[in-house]
C-alpha cells in the first residue's frame, strides 16, 4: 500500500502538433522510488512525451496506463493537459487536480485557453500548477481557491487625495514638532 503524498511525477501541455508547451517533471528527494521509469533526461522526457501523445491525440478518453505510467488527460481546444502519476496512485485524486488547475486556467485566462494564450501568459498558468501541485504533492484541487491566490492583485480603488489643505496640516505638525525639538535643547 502507497501511504506517500508525493503522487505526481510530472505535469505536461502538450499542443496538438506533439510540441511541449509545458513541462514539469517532479523527482522530489524523499520520494519512494517504487519500480516505474524516472524520466529524468530530456531524451527520455522527449520519447516518452512523444509517445503519449501517439496514444492520447485522438479525444475520447481521459485516462491512460502508458509505459509504466498512469496518465490522466484532458483535451481543450489545440492543447492537451497531462498530469503523470506512478500506476498505483488514485485516478481520481490525479483527475480531481487536473480538473481543478484546468478549470483556474479557464478562469485566469477568461476561457481563452489556447496555445497562444498560454504562452503570452505563462507566468500565470506556472503559479496556478505551482498552486495546484508542490514538489509532486497535490496541494490544492479547489480551481476558485487557485484562481484567487494566482489572479494579479486589482488597483486600489480608495484613492489619497492630496490637496491644499492635507499639505498644509502637515507642514504645521512638522513645524510644532521641530519647534518643540528646538526648545528642548
Amino acid at each position: 500500500m502507497n501511504l506517500s503524498l508525493y503522487t505526481v511525477t510530472a505535469f505536461l501541455i502538450i499542443d496538438t502538433d506533439g510540441h511541449r508547451v509545458l513541462a514539469k517533471y517532479y523527482h522530489p528527494k524523499g520520494h519512494p522510488n517504487g519500480e516505474s521509469k524516472k524520466l529524468t533526461t530530456l531524451k527520455e522526457q522527449r520519447a516518452f512525451e512523444k509517445g503519449l501523445f501517439q496514444k492520447t491525440k485522438k479525444a475520447g478518453g481521459d485516462i491512460i496506463l502508458y509505459d509504466s505510467h498512469l496518465a490522466v488527460y484532458k483535451h481543450s481546444l489545440d492543447l492537451i493537459f497531462y498530469i503523470i502519476g506512478d500506476p498505483t496512485e488514485n485516478e481520481l485524486m490525479l483527475n480531481a487536480a487536473l480538473v481543478a488547475f484546468t478549470d483556474a486556467v479557464h478562469l485566469l485566462l477568461r476561457n481563452q485557453v489556447e496555445k497562444r494564450g498560454v504562452l503570452e501568459n505563462l507566468d500565470l498558468v506556472l503559479l496556478c500548477l505551482d498552486e495546484t501541485i508542490d514538489d509532486g504533492i497535490i496541494v490544492e484541487t479547489d480551481s476558485t481557491t487557485i484562481a484567487s491566490r494566482v489572479s494579479r492583485p486589482k488597483a486600489d480603488t480608495t484613492e489619497i487625495v492630496i490637496n491644499e489643505q492635507t499639505i498644509l496640516s502637515a507642514y504645521q505638525t512638522v513645524k510644532e514638532k521641530m519647534q518643540q525639538r528646538i526648545g528642548q535643547l
